[in-house]
């Protein structure tokens, strides 16, 4: 299996309703860093898994979208609960729709997509899908 992974940031504003958040309940911050993998089982024409440049641009405007916004205001994640694990379905949700729209070139040898935010140096949570 050959993977590619590409990485950017994004913060956001958010509150998790619920007595198990604990302090979480209140609007508070947070910052991710964002590794989005590319997997596939055979390279491409050109010996590759995904186009770079590409797969970092799909990357940054997914994450630009969410970026210095209070999610609990955004229409699109109405009724979720923005969950580390949830938003990790986000951009993995939103980068495979930009696969599909052909942003990012050459992919149909591209099984699966998986998405990992990293709350701080010891604690993320991951999701992958096929795509």
């Amino acid at each position: 299996m050959f993977s590619v992974t590409v990485r950017d940031h994004m913060m956001i504003a958010h509150s998790l309703p619920g007595e198990v958040f604990g302090p979480a309940q209140g609007l508070h911050g947070a910052t991710y860093v964002v590794d989005a993998t590319f997997r596939a089982g055979t390279l491409d024409a050109d010996g590759v898994v995904v186009d770079i440049g590409a797969a970092s641009a799909a990357l940054a405007a997914v994450v630009g979208g969410l970026t210095y916004r209070n999610l609990d205001e955004d229409p699109s994640l109405s009724g979720m609960t923005t969950t580390t694990e949830r938003l990790a379905q986000v951009v993995a949700d939103r980068l495979a729709d930009r696969m599909q729209a052909g942003e990012l070139g050459r992919v149909a040898h591209v099984g699966s997509l998986s998405v990992t935010l990293h709350e701080s140096h010891i604690a993320w949570a991951a999701y992958e899908r096929a795509v």
